[in-house]
């Protein structure tokens, strides 16, 4: 099998585990890594026995590579997106794609003209416990939807500095409520604010879907015990999914099911899904 080729740009918090992931999978290998900080490049390139680049765009210019993860600040996504589809690289760009709606457009708009995979890296879509939940939405296990409540709190994180906690935290849910339900909201509430952050540091946000469905996600830098939760609660029963341990909880009029399955990274689900379309093609 073919492996496909990749550059990491960014080695910071998540771009070290792209870096490892990328390492170990049997579909993939780690060319090169690019970050601006010596000490913390020359690190994961020598941990992972790989090149390092100080400039992401001598990272660009290795032929060898076929995609690049793009890990670096949020307003540095476009920038670098564009100039990796130039030299013909596939992406994967964390979340979010882009700072603004025009800059991702742009980003889509053209990978899709140079006929380049493009994703964002929603991980939570590759957790083994939502790809369980969505199974139960769609087998009626839980009956009619009624709604989904999702909350998601812990101190700030200070390694984000560009971005308020619906870019960072509640993004993931408010895109989990359009994977599971596969559809676009009709209509969106949302109260932000900030109490001690640059950015916004909560927030609440309530989505109406079709029919009877709604929506609620709940999401802060303030709370000091983490908390990542999914709820989906239908005519016939109530499902709570917990994103760490990927349990799924069932409970109906009779019985509370606790339904336990072999336990997955999901950023391995999600790169190896990523190679396997360049490779194979499909989407992303």
């Amino acid at each position: 099998m073919d492996k496909i080729r990749f550059g990491v740009i960014g080695t910071g918090f998540w771009g070290r585990n792209h870096a490892r992931v990328l390492s170990e999978l049997p579909e993939t290998s780690l060319i090169a890594v690019s970050d601006t900080d010596p000490t913390r490049g020359q690190s994961i390139a020598k941990k992972y026995e790989t090149q390092w680049y100080q400039q992401y765009s001598d990272l660009l210019e290795v032929k060898d590579i076929d995609a690049v993860c793009i890990c670096t600040p949020t307003t540095t996504h476009a920038k670098i997106a564009l100039s990796a589809a130039a030299k013909g690289k596939h992406l994967l760009i964390e979340k979010p794609i882009a700072a603004n709606t025009a800059e991702a457009k742009r980003i889509v708009e053209t990978c899709e003209s140079l006929e380049l995979k493009t994703m964002t890296g929603f991980i939570e879509r590759f957790n083994p416990g939502t790809r369980r939940l969505k199974e139960l939405i769609g087998k009626g296990v839980l009956g009619e939807v009624v709604l989904a409540f999702a909350r998601r709190l812990n101190r700030w994180p200070e390694r984000i500095g560009d971005v308020g906690v619906v870019k960072d935290s509640a993004i993931h849910d408010l895109d989990l409520m359009r994977f599971l339900f596969e559809e676009e909201p009709v209509s969106v509430f949302a109260r932000v604010g900030s109490i001690g952050h640059r950015f916004e540091d909560y927030a609440e946000v309530m989505m109406r879907f079709s029919g009877i469905k709604t929506g609620f996600v709940e999401a802060n830098w303030l709370t000091p015990q983490k908390v990542r939760t999914f709820s989906v609660t239908g005519k016939d029963a109530i499902a709570e999914m917990d994103f760490i341990s990927q349990q799924i909880v069932v409970e109906n009029a009779s019985e509370i099911i606790t339904k336990k399955h072999e336990w997955g990274e999901p950023l391995k689900i999600e790169l190896e899904h990523f190679a396997r379309t360049i490779r194979d093609g499909g989407t992303t």
